[in-house]
């Protein structure tokens, strides 16, 4: 069926856009019209129902809203659509890019911040919320992928909870690879994106959030575009998208939705992503490049590595490793030298072994 679609000429070991199946790029051929209920109600609501089922939240008190463009546009459609103060934590560069979101949109805040390679403590979080009682959100990147930071979601839950303030999660690299539990957390907004962990195409994002906290965004949203409560209030009267979808991502997410169901599901990608982690690190250790997080940090989603030896050019490497079938990224932090990989998209732990077999031959 799908000997039409041509292989990708490498595999994407980044954190996303990831390599997607053939079956997902095969969903991208058929055109769809955006004000047909075929469309709307089999593909969007359908959708949006499903999230709610991956997120194992109650639709009576979760709603998901989709939302065009990357998933920083979601980040940003949240944070200008709420009012109140917020306090963001930040530890790498996407923790960084909602407090200048919240700096653009005159959106007051206070930041936690902490170096690239810290993990924020729920204990500090609790000392902010006490001093700055005008504190009404708590904002955390859940996988900071600037390091490959899995940070204390789960403990610093309990303390937003514990002082009755909101919490917003940006779960961009973490929601559909790795179990978060929403709900028993009281996480009122979770942001992720259509081409991370359920292995998707780039397109649009979208957040689960609860009802009661996006009724209470309406008529506070900073943009006309991204505004949250707009296109959740037109999604659920109508169906549609407020303006123009990217109808062809929106076919091939509802695909990537029926391989992770098919796969098993979070629990079961989660335990593919470990493996691919762990395979990736006990070789290339065994290759001479250490990591820069220890393991109680480290998410399965991307890892640092330390440049070897001072010498160590990592764009010729790169070159090397693409031609051998492999995209790496760069490394994205200032007190260290290192480059990252990534192994979630599809890609399998004998995939990463071919990848150890590659990078063996350039040292």
């Amino acid at each position: 069926m799908y000997d039409h679609i041509p292989d990708n000429p490498y595999l994407l070991l980044t954190p996303g856009p990831l390599s997607t199946s053939k079956s997902v790029r095969q969903a991208l051929l058929r055109d769809w019209c955006t004000w047909d209920a075929d469309y709307n109600e089999e593909i969007v609501q359908n959708i949006r129902r499903r999230l709610l089922d991956v997120g194992r939240v109650s639709p009576q008190e979760y709603s998901t809203v989709l939302m065009q463009g990357s998933g920083s546009f979601s980040v940003e459609a949240t944070i200008g659509s709420i009012s109140g103060k917020f306090l963001i934590i930040t530890n790498g560069a996407y923790g960084k890019r909602i407090v200048q979101i919240a700096e653009v949109l005159g959106q007051p805040y206070v930041e936690y911040a902490l170096s690239e390679v810290e993990a924020p403590d729920p204990d500090r979080v609790e000392d902010y919320l006490l001093a700055v009682p005008e504190l009404t959100h708590v904002v955390l990147v859940h996988c900071e992928t600037t390091t490959g930071m899995l940070n204390p979601l789960k403990k610093i839950a309990q303390v937003v909870k514990r002082h009755h303030r909101s919490l917003i999660v940006d779960a961009m690299s973490s929601f559909g690879g790795i179990p978060i539990n929403i709900e028993k957390w009281g996480i009122d907004f979770l942001i992720s994106s259509s081409n991370k962990c359920i292995q998707g195409v780039p397109g649009f994002g979208f957040v689960l959030a609860k009802r009661e906290a996006l009724a209470a965004c309406e008529g506070h949203g900073h943009s006309l575009c991204l505004d949250l409560f707009g296109q959740w209030n037109q999604m659920d009267k109508s169906g549609k998208w407020r303006y123009t979808s990217p109808t062809h991502v929106v076919r091939a997410f509802y695909q990537a939705l029926d391989e992770l169901e098919a796969e098993g599901g979070i629990p079961a990608r989660h335990s593919r992503y470990q493996e691919n982690q762990r395979v990736l690190v006990e070789g290339m250790k065994e290759l001479g490049f250490d990591t820069l997080l220890p393991p109680d940090l480290q998410s399965p989603i991307i890892t640092s590595f330390l440049y070897p030896n001072p010498d160590f050019d990592f764009d010729q490497f790169y070159h090397r490793v693409k031609a051998g079938g492999f995209v790496l990224y760069p490394g994205k932090i200032t007190q260290a030298d290192t480059f990252r990989i990534g192994n979630i998209g599809e890609v399998y732990p004998d995939d990463i072994r071919r990848l150890l077999d590659v990078v063996a031959q350039q040292i």
